[in-house]
């Protein structure tokens, strides 16, 4: 792995941002991790989950009510990955390190493998956002290219038009492919494994040996093969889809800063890490309380990388206290005020890295 390093000798901005956060949390009394808010998302979206699957399985009904019922199941199934398992595995969603761990385990359940999501995500990502060569959000790929300092090939003057189905098989490629490179090489991109002891490895092969019984064998005893094959991957297209999109949001956008680091590399960013976290992220329609609430507060990603260990509950107030500590210490917030033009500004720039470089 390359060494990468930021200039975090003073951190300026960042103990005084912190200082202003702490203080909103003692005054208010309230804690860091969940609440009610966040609880009641849980109650109504895991057993919305379990409703569905078991509908699906059960009774009998039209192709078309089938295939709708089956995008919703991947839509719920997508929503319990960003509101409870992404704040469990950041230990944010309880103050209890046992229930962090067991809600966690809800990335399992939805195909994945949450130590290695812990790693790739909360050290390797949060820690080098946008730095190829290192990031595996922006892993180099021959399908996509996603900043100026990644390999151009031909195909890509599409991708702005084909990302849509790569985005929509991402979870089967997630679950099937993606895990088990890591798994067996032990390596996120460049950076090697945390080592995994035997209780992680059996509950890595126990989930997807239970991912095989629930998500395959079990449908296809119950409705036959044509018809788990249109419901598995009428659920996989929408949420792949959507989790995909949500992420692409937060960092391949205008505006978002990208760094470059070979294997070989030591370079040293010369901001301090809570800067360039700042401008290496963006935010996107956080007046809109829907989003929100179904994107578990990931719509305001610079706070989420500002304090990854804070729940997403929380995130629409200190909202206006990072704005306020960027305006002071004159650092670019990027912020796009409706997903559509989030979107819009995601495939734009998806567009301009497709063109041959000059």
């Amino acid at each position: 792995m390359p060494k990468i390093s930021f200039n975090n000798k003073h951190r300026v901005f960042y103990n005084s941002l912190k200082s202003s956060v702490d203080e909103y949390f003692k005054t208010n009394n309230l804690e860091k991790t969940g609440n009610n808010k966040l609880f009641v998302k849980t109650l109504i979206l895991i057993p919305a989950a379990i409703v569905l699957y078991i509908s699906l399985l059960m009774f009998n009904m039209p192709a078309v009510v089938g295939l709708v019922l089956s995008g919703l199941f991947g839509f719920v199934l997508a929503s319990i990955g960003f509101n409870v398992m992404h704040d469990a595995c950041h230990g944010s969603y309880s103050c209890h390190s046992r229930i962090n761990d067991i809600m966690g385990l809800t990335l399992n359940a939805l195909g994945g493998n949450a130590f290695i999501w812990k790693f790739k995500h909360n050290i390797i990502h949060h820690t080098y956002t946008n730095i190829d060569g290192v990031d595996d959000d922006i892993a180099k790929s021959p399908l996509m290219r996603q900043c100026k300092t990644q390999q151009w090939f031909p195909l890509h003057r599409f991708q702005y038009l084909y990302v849509i189905a790569v985005y929509c098989i991402t979870s089967i490629a997630w679950v099937f492919i993606m895990d088990y490179t890591k798994y067996f090489r032990m390596k996120v991109v460049s950076t090697p494994l945390q080592k995994m002891d035997i209780k992680e490895h059996f509950i890595f092969w126990i989930s997807k040996i239970l991912y095989i019984i629930f998500y395959i064998a079990i449908p296809v005893m119950a409705v036959g093969w044509r018809n788990w094959a249109l419901g598995y991957i009428s659920f996989n297209m929408v949420m792949g889809f959507t989790l995909s999109i949500v992420f692409q949001l937060a960092h391949v956008v205008e505006h978002t800063e990208f760094e470059f680091a070979a294997e070989s590399d030591h370079i040293k960013i010369e901001e301090e890490w809570a800067v360039y976290q700042v401008r290496a992220t963006a935010n996107f329609a956080t007046k809109n309380k829907i989003i929100s609430w179904l994107v578990g507060g990931l719509n305001f990603q610079v706070e989420h990388h500002l304090f990854p260990r804070i729940c997403h509950v929380h995130y629409a107030a200190l909202n206006k206290i990072v704005k306020q500590a960027c305006l002071q210490h004159q650092i670019a917030y990027n912020e796009f005020p409706t997903m559509t033009g989030a979107v819009v500004s995601h495939f734009k720039i998806m567009r301009d890295l497709g063109r041959k470089p000059e």
